[in-house]
């Protein structure tokens, strides 16, 4: 007798890293993302279709890496991973630096769990250690996987165990903005831009800032201007970036409170409220208008993935 048919679907938020001066360490979900559908088969291997952002360039098959991802927690838990059928309706934009990467190992990730969770013969439920730990072994740093998987504001770090994060509430009155430009950059180029050492000044500064945006970020927004200022990354990375550096800089100067989104080149504004916000959107709109604005909310639940009834075999 064959094995029933099993399904589940997982949604997983778009983030943004760094958040100015929390360079690798801080992250932020937004209420953003992209869903994906797994359906189990007899047949071995896997195959994707992709609807929205990726489509007809994103890969299809076995390399895809919401199924890397999910093969991975299998093969590392000494689990064969059934066949898959994946369907992938995405939202988050490539290459930009809102966590798509990121965001699709989570998806893998938080599938395997679903499927394993759902086994009726060997369930096995995964720990919020172990879906970190699977999601950062492939993305290499946690603090992109780490808000994609918990929601919120996450602080992320690693010690002698693994990676670690504490995720905070944000505060209400915190309203992000994202700008996402037509072009793409290399998240592998951004990192190469950065020098192996920073002066000590500046390194006192950004722990001083980092220390003062987890505040603004919880307790008080009106502090967020100055604690997004940053000497870390950022002005390294201008060069390759030009136009996302001048909107940057024309924001701050404008009073609102805007940073390089990951690795860029989307532009992130922490905003205290709907009314700075709106008119954060509405100087872009004016005078760069071929920067997509798109006005969020920060994702406070992270991925979610729920069992749901299989098609049946035509």
């Amino acid at each position: 007798m064959s094995a029933a048919r099993r399904a589940v679907r997982v949604h997983v938020p778009a983030t943004s890293a760094n958040l100015g001066p929390g360079f690798d360490t801080l992250g932020i979900a937004l209420a953003y993302g992209d869903e994906v559908t797994a359906t189990t088969r007899e047949e071995p291997g896997a195959s994707v279709t992709v609807s929205g952002v990726g489509e007809g360039e994103v890969a299809t098959d076995e390399s895809n890496l919401v199924v890397q991802a999910a093969a991975h927690v299998f093969r590392s838990l000494g689990r064969e991973m059934p066949g898959l059928e994946l369907n992938a309706e995405n939202r988050i934009p490539h290459g930009r630096g809102m966590g798509s990467s990121g965001s699709a190992i989570v998806a893998g990730v938080m599938i395997a769990a679903g499927l394993l969770e759902s086994d009726p013969d060997d369930p096995i439920e995964l720990t919020e250690e172990q879906l970190l730990a699977y999601a950062t072994e492939l993305e290499g740093h946690p603090d992109n996987v780490a808000p994609a998987l918990f929601g919120g504001l996450t602080i992320a770090w690693t010690n002698e165990t693994g990676p670690r994060f504490k995720r905070l509430m944000v505060h209400r009155g915190v309203a992000p903005l994202v700008l996402v430009p037509s072009f793409t950059m290399s998240t592998r180029l951004a990192r190469s831009l950065q020098p192996a050492q920073v002066p000590h000044e500046d390194a006192v500064f950004n722990v001083s800032r980092s220390a003062l945006l987890i505040a603004a970020l919880t307790q008080s927004p009106e502090l967020l201007l100055e604690a997004t200022e940053d000497r870390l990354h950022q002005n390294y990375r201008g060069e390759a970036m030009p136009a996302t550096r001048d909107l940057i800089g024309e924001l701050r100067d404008a009073g609102y409170p805007a940073v390089v989104s990951g690795a860029g080149p989307s532009v992130l504004v922490l905003t205290d409220g709907p009314a700075e916000r709106q008119a954060a959107a509405d100087l872009v709109a004016e005078r760069h208008p071929d920067w997509r604005v798109l006005i969020l909310a920060v994702d406070s639940k992270g991925a979610t993935v729920e069992a749901i009834p299989a098609d049946p075999v035509r």
